[in-house]
């Protein structure tokens, strides 16, 4: 349990589901629906402080980066942050992170269960690069989601510049830095802003935000969002077969893109380059729209079937307050959007909008054909 959220108690917050990756923070207030609403229409504010926070300082630390992950991070502009893997030598997803560069730090925030692990191997991959890694426990991530959250008192209260783009970042005036995040919802204008923050100042940032009209919300809002945009999270929408073609993450960084295609050699290249531009990913994340009616519900990890045959994998479960409950999958690729699928003791629906065209040329495939006369 975080320090938080053993205080946001007192004001009705209810933790996270036992053994679930967002067990020590705040899952909702008491109205999980009404706060999706309000990330929809206003502003709320969701505890992400489980997340965990890693510096480099150092003058190579950016080209040592770049060196060892998917993201073009060498000529990285201060102020700026970007998406990024470490992939290990068949190109298979080990970790995904967030970077910002500021004021001479680079900061790198992650999934609470692979901090120390990822920390370790950016230790460990240092060598004679002038770079220094460290680990931030002192250090927490808030999240602000909603249309309002860079307009009038919020505005005022985080000095955001009305000219930050995504993936912009700026210094606090106390400690720590805000970030401009592409949208966690459905739609552009449901804007999603970073705090990282000084874990004293946690409670002073929670009371302030509100005071001016922000709503206190769960990860349970956020997780919402997160699975109706087909956004994937390392270790609930991937696996440890997962490359980043199947969820998502090759494509432009205002698509939460984590991988350069034009980049240097790094970990993990080979299959990227080679699935990219001669095959296809053997399965694609889509969304899947559960039976409401269902007494069960399937949990991350669960088979997708149909017909008795096996066809993918469950990834994030979450209640919407739009479109009931729905769920990310790995479904094998070749699955026609309108098979239903069983899971978890309940029926299942492909999204057909979720389905991604498979209608590019690769240009390696396309040199192979002219190259045979086609």
């Amino acid at each position: 349990m975080t320090e938080l959220l053993d205080s946001l108690r007192a004001i009705g917050a209810v933790g996270g589901p036992e053994n679930s990756p967002d067990e020590a923070v705040a899952w909702h207030f008491g109205d999980p629906f009404g706060e999706q609403r309000a990330a929809a229409t206003s502003a709320v504010m969701i505890d992400r402080s489980h997340r965990g926070v890693i510096t480099l300082t150092g003058p190579e630390r950016l080209s040592w980066l770049n060196t060892i992950s998917s993201q073009l991070v060498t000529d990285l502009s201060d102020g700026r942050s970007a998406e990024n893997l470490s992939l290990d030598g068949n190109g298979r997803v080990e970790d995904h992170f967030l970077l910002t560069d500021l004021d001479g730090t680079t900061w790198i925030d992650t999934e609470g269960f692979r901090t120390e692990a990822l920390a370790g191997f950016l230790q460990k991959m240092v060598f004679w690069a002038q770079v220094e890694v460290a680990a931030r426990p002192d250090m927490a991530v808030l999240t602000l989601i909603g249309p309002q959250t860079r307009t009038g008192a919020i505005a005022q209260l985080l000095q955001i510049p009305t000219s930050a783009t995504v993936y912009d970042a700026g210094a606090l005036p106390d400690g720590g830095f805000w970030r401009v995040m592409p949208a966690v919802g459905e739609h552009a204008a449901v804007e999603t802003i970073d705090l990282i923050v000084p874990v004293d100042q946690l409670t002073t940032w929670w009371s302030s935000l509100t005071a001016v009209g922000v709503r206190p919300s769960g990860t349970w809002t956020y997780e919402a969002l997160r699975v109706a945009a087909l956004r994937p999270r390392l270790g609930a929408d991937t696996d440890e077969r997962t490359i980043p073609h199947e969820v998502n993450w090759i494509g432009s960084p205002s698509e939460f893109g984590a991988v350069h295609l034009s980049k240097g050699c790094y970990r993990g290249q080979e299959t990227v380059a080679r699935v990219h531009n001669l095959g296809k990913p053997p399965r694609q994340m889509l969304l899947l729209h559960l039976d409401g009616s269902a007494d069960s519900r399937p949990v991350t990890g669960d088979p997708v079937t149909a017909g008795g045959r096996t066809v993918g994998r469950i990834g994030s479960v979450v209640e919407h307050y739009e479109y009931g409950p729905i769920a990310l999958a790995l479904i094998k690729r070749g699955v026609p959007a309108d098979t239903t699928l069983e899971t978890g003791g309940t029926t299942a629906a492909i999204d057909p909008a979720s389905v991604p065209a498979d209608d590019r040329v690769q240009a390696g495939r396309a040199a192979i054909e002219k190259l045979r006369g086609k």
